[in-house]
């Protein structure tokens, strides 16, 4: 039995590496996985990449091919809680035993890397490593894996997967993918190989353009929302939504997703075409309609407009740049009907701070606005400066920490709110950080 010691001294170890060193070049993974076997080659892959929606489609992706009886290992980024969460089997992180297991195993490896290379292995090329050790030896039938920035120089695009997913583009991480939408649709189509089949959300023309070109380039096949397959119907259920999908194999009636908003059908959408073409599903064949209801009923996404208290009802949405936070905000409107709602919102300093402010105030009465725990975090009396000019300095509260934050909050909330409390709200958002911050003293 791995005692608890020993998981914080990995965590401690990886931390070591630089939690936010960002390095985008693929040699020292390559050698790395090379040491240890080439364990992504032991099991086909699904791959994904876009701005937005990448985990909750992963997730989604995830949950349905363990409906159809499959194995499955997931890879996302980043983590709420834990890094464990980062890797998980059928569903499930990895427990504390297994994960320093692995990294044992994979540490002495990375060593030798290290001490060959300028510059040592990242924290992200060391969870890559250990996801792809941990799911050849678990073993699993089929991994969900997900980018960690952009596309071609990720350190996860070395498993050259038969199925690549994009999820809308849209302009985020500028300062290492590109200025235009052109520019980063252009580094992450860079995860389609030859013969690969694509399964692509609706994009801007801008986007469009160097999927389809890379496509091309690369004999790969593509399936567009919209085109190929989409959401027919959609209406607001209790808990979520009830759905009717066109997949690549035929129609799907009465899908229900215990997740909130439009931007959530485009990505259930997605990951059953992604599942089809993983599973041979198209033309001539389609799914067993049950097990599709089974896998998305069953799916979850953490930290996305996920309820964690009530009365007042506390919202968690890690929304963190403009096309993200307006389909947050787009769902607040239609299916939330708050008399009263307050904002907690921390964001990060290289993010487009004034444009999150700009869509949450039609919808929000007041905000608190707060610094998260990154190290990268734009400090709480700049922030309120931004929120000022938007909301007017009125409507802004600064609390310096995220205690103090929702404390103000909720006080906030439920300020002159005669009788119950069921139509008032607090949101937490802003950043993943954010969200993670709020959620570790929220689920306590």
């Amino acid at each position: 039995m791995t005692d608890r010691t020993d998981f914080a001294a990995v965590e401690a170890e990886l931390a070591d590496r630089g939690f936010t060193r960002m390095a985008f070049e693929l040699d020292k993974i390559e050698s790395l996985l090379d040491l240890l076997g080439s364990p992504q080659r032991a099991y086909p892959s699904i791959h994904l990449t876009g701005t937005n929606g990448k985990t909750s489609t992963a997730r989604m992706i995830d949950s349905l091919l363990r409906a159809f009886g499959l194995h499955t290992g997931r890879y996302t980024s980043p983590h709420l809680e834990s890094v464990r969460e980062r890797i998980s089997l059928d569903g499930e992180p990895v427990d504390e035993g297994r994960f320093v297991a692995m990294y044992r195993e994979v540490e002495p490896l990375a060593r030798l890397v290290d001490e060959r290379s300028a510059e040592p292995l990242t924290y992200f090329d060391m969870t890559t490593a250990l996801a792809f050790a941990t799911f050849a030896d678990a073993p699993v039938d089929v991994a969900v894996v997900e980018v960690g920035l952009g596309g071609a120089e990720d350190a996860t695009n070395v498993i050259q997967a038969g199925v690549c997913v994009l999820t809308p583009v849209g302009l985020d991480h500028t300062e290492w993918l590109g200025d235009t939408i052109q520019d980063i649709a252009l580094a992450k189509a860079g995860i389609i190989h030859r013969g690969a089949t694509v399964i692509s959300a609706a994009q801007e023309e801008e986007a469009a353009g160097p999927i389809l070109e890379r496509c091309a380039e690369v004999g790969a096949t593509i399936a567009r929302e919209g085109a190929e397959f989409g959401v027919l119907r959609r209406a607001v259920a209790v808990g979520g939504q009830v759905l009717t999908l066109q997949g690549l194999g035929g129609v799907y009636e009465e899908v229900f997703i215990p997740l909130h908003g439009a931007h959530q059908a485009q990505n259930a959408a997605v990951a059953l075409a992604a599942v089809e073409a993983f599973l041979g599903a198209g033309a001539k064949r389609q799914l067993d309609v049950e097990a599709v209801r089974e896998g998305f009923a069953t799916a979850s996404s953490p930290g996305r407009l996920e309820r964690v208290r009530s009365a007042p009802t506390i919202l968690l949405d890690g929304a963190h740049n403009p096309h993200g936070m307006a389909a947050t905000v787009a769902a607040l409107q239609e299916e939330f009907a708050f008399s009263k709602l307050v904002a907690v919102v921390g964001v990060l300093a290289d993010k487009d701070a004034a444009s999150l402010l700009e869509l949450l105030e039609p919808v929000v009465d007041q905000v608190v606005v707060t610094r998260n725990s990154s190290p990268r975090a734009l400090p709480a009396r700049e922030l309120a400066t931004l929120a000022a000019e938007v909301f007017g300095p009125e409507r802004v509260e600064v609390a310096e920490d995220m205690p103090d934050a929702i404390e103000a909050a909720v006080a906030m909330a439920e300020e002159d709110v005669p009788g119950e409390l069921s139509g008032v709200g607090v949101l937490v958002t802003g950043s993943v950080v954010t969200v993670a911050d709020a959620r570790r003293l929220l689920k306590r």
